[in-house]
């Protein structure tokens, strides 16, 4: 147990990082585990597992538990475990984000500049 004072303090800092980066890495494993259980146990019926386990993956990487490389490496393997085993591959189900509108084309910009305004004369 250390003497000084900052030295105290810092050691309360590191067990209570330690607790909220343990917690956190536990939630992502056992999103992961719940992913590769349904795979296990034959094709999936819909892609919730999966989506929840990427959004987990998402936080911890926002909350800067783990590195956002490690979190695509794993989003990767796992997309690509579940659309070996699933009869649609992940992302053709509902392409697009929920409750986007198609874009419309953009509107044709008229060939003619306007001239710039002139400036009044400064009086002197």
């Amino acid at each position: 147990m250390p003497i000084i004072k900052s030295a105290q303090k810092r050691m309360r800092q590191e067990k209570k990082r330690r607790a909220y980066n343990t917690a956190t890495k536990t939630g992502v494993k056992k999103k992961f585990r719940a992913v590769r259980d349904e795979l296990a146990a034959g094709k999936p019926k819909s892609n919730a597992a999966l989506i929840a386990a990427q959004a987990e993956i998402d936080k911890a990487v926002k909350r800067g538990v783990i590195h956002k490389r490690t979190a695509a490496r794993k989003k990767s393997r796992l997309t690509k475990a579940y659309n070996a085993a699933a009869a649609k591959p992940f992302g053709s189900e509902n392409p697009g984000k929920p409750g986007s509108k198609p874009k419309k084309p953009a509107a044709k910009k008229s060939a003619t500049k306007k001239a710039p305004a002139k400036k009044p004369a400064s009086k002197k």
